[in-house]
């Protein structure tokens, strides 16, 4: 036992009224190395406000903030079979999945919900990164796929917003079945007449990037989101040469016609509204009426009559 951290310090703290401050108070900007209050970082939408730097964000707060006055109704996730491999590397595979959901309180990696934004109805399908890497596994694909056949059955476009690591390896061949799955689903949005928008997040990559997350209508990118298939190092180490600078990231790809913009995701929600106004041939606001010209009337001088001689 430390004398010293274990008595003096605690019995000093108490004499002085102090209080054990939560480690996560403040956060270190991974750019610049700025330390940021936590409430603030949270209500800017988790993007540093000094570098712009987009921090991961929670399924939950990103549909709060996209959504018309934070509110969304939540679609229940189709059942699948957990676990069809008995697959087992330093853990059980069912144990690694009951570790997530343990820490993130969600089924699965895909979220789907109904909300409006600008007052239009949409469907919005949110892939977590904290679940398990946001990998693609058949609980992820099923979910995938309901929130297209939501879309289709409203009559609603459709959102996605992509952050994966790629396909599920504790579930093999089954989960790469998943990307021509969703991408039928694709094609069948597609033919109902909706928009599909997709936003790349950090980081996007593996089979997701190879299936639904390039087939959408427009295609926005956060800022400095890793987007690709394979990884930056694994490709140079295949290739042999060093990568560009910037390689794989949003504004590299928008340079090169990969993805159409790169949008803050302070802007995202007017940015898709605008979009989706301009794809359903929706009015967009009308322009503030400029005031009626008035007509003035200058009434004639009257000419003055000489008075009459008597």
């Amino acid at each position: 036992m430390n004398w010293i951290t274990s008595y003096v310090r605690p019995k000093i703290n108490s004499m002085l009224g102090r209080r054990d401050i939560p480690e996560n108070l403040w956060i270190k900007c991974p750019e610049t190395g700025e330390m940021v209050f936590h409430k603030d970082l949270e209500d800017n939408q988790w993007v540093i406000p000094s570098s712009g730097h987009h921090m991961k964000i929670k399924a939950a707060e990103r549909l709060k903030f996209f959504f018309d006055d934070g509110a969304y109704e939540t679609l229940e996730n189709p059942k699948a079979a957990v676990d069809p491999l008995k697959f087992r590397d330093e853990k059980r595979y069912t144990d690694r999945l009951k570790d997530a959901k343990a820490k993130t309180g969600m089924d699965d990696a895909i979220v789907n919900a109904l909300g409006t934004i600008d007052g239009l109805p949409v469907v919005a399908t949110v892939q977590d990164f904290a679940f398990m890497g946001g990998s693609l596994g058949m609980a992820a694909g099923e979910a995938i796929i309901r929130g297209f056949q939501a879309a289709i059955d409203k009559k609603r476009p459709l959102i996605l917003f992509a952050a994966s690591g790629g396909a599920r390896m504790q579930e093999g061949i089954l989960s790469l079945m998943q990307l021509p799955r969703t991408t039928v689903m694709v094609d069948r949005l597609k033919e109902a007449g909706l928009p599909y928008i997709v936003v790349l997040t950090n980081p996007t990559t593996g089979g997701v990037t190879a299936s639904y997350a390039m087939l959408g209508d427009v295609h926005i990118a956060e800022p400095g989101a890793l987007i690709g298939f394979a990884g930056p190092r694994v490709i140079e180490q295949t290739i042999r040469e060093k990568l560009p600078e910037g390689f794989q990231r949003s504004e590299y790809l928008m340079e090169h016609g990969m993805v159409d913009m790169v949008v803050s995701r302070l802007e995202l929600k007017e940015t898709i509204a605008r979009l989706l106004k301009m794809l359903l041939n929706t009015p967009l606001e009308e322009a503030e009426a400029e005031p009626e010209e008035v007509e003035v009337i200058v009434a004639e001088p009257v000419e003055e009559t000489a008075p009459a001689q008597g």
